[in-house]
């Protein structure tokens, strides 16, 4: 049997960062590019960002039902996700003259180098799996 001790708190490695460059765009003083710092996150924080882009809606019969907005969902994801730039700074929210993380997000990339941020963002995440692909690892 294996030791309990390596899932203790203490043992896992929590708040993995990795650099990605989303952009060539955005270039230091000697004109190379800089990448974006990226952390990951807790389900409980995952939770916390789903249940914000969540709302309730009327069906049938007076009935309710919840219903996640994906384009919300994963630009608050991305933008929880993302330690530099610093994204709530007033002043880079100012220079591209929005309010709002997800806004400037939106305003600073291009419509592909969104998308390649967003899937880095689930890729370090752990959403990168597809279920078939662990149906068969666990076959084998």
């Amino acid at each position: 049997m294996s030791d309990l001790s390596v899932f203790f708190m203490q043992n896992v490695e929590t708040d993995i960062t990795e650099e990605f460059e989303v952009s060539k765009r955005f270039k230091d003083a000697e004109g190379t590019p800089v990448p974006w710092k990226l952390r990951t996150m807790t389900e409980e924080e995952n939770e916390s960002i789903r249940k914000s882009a969540q709302k309730r809606v009327k069906v049938k019969g007076g009935q309710y039902t919840t219903e996640t907005n994906n384009d919300e969902y994963l630009a608050k994801l991305a933008v929880a996700s993302v330690v530099f730039p610093d994204l709530k700074d007033a002043e880079l929210q100012r220079s591209y003259g929005v309010m709002g993380a997800d806004k400037l997000l939106r305003k600073m990339l291009l419509p592909g180098e969104y998308g390649h941020l967003l899937e880095k963002v689930q890729e370090i995440n752990g959403f990168d799996l597809d279920i078939n692909d662990l149906k068969d690892e666990v076959k084998n």
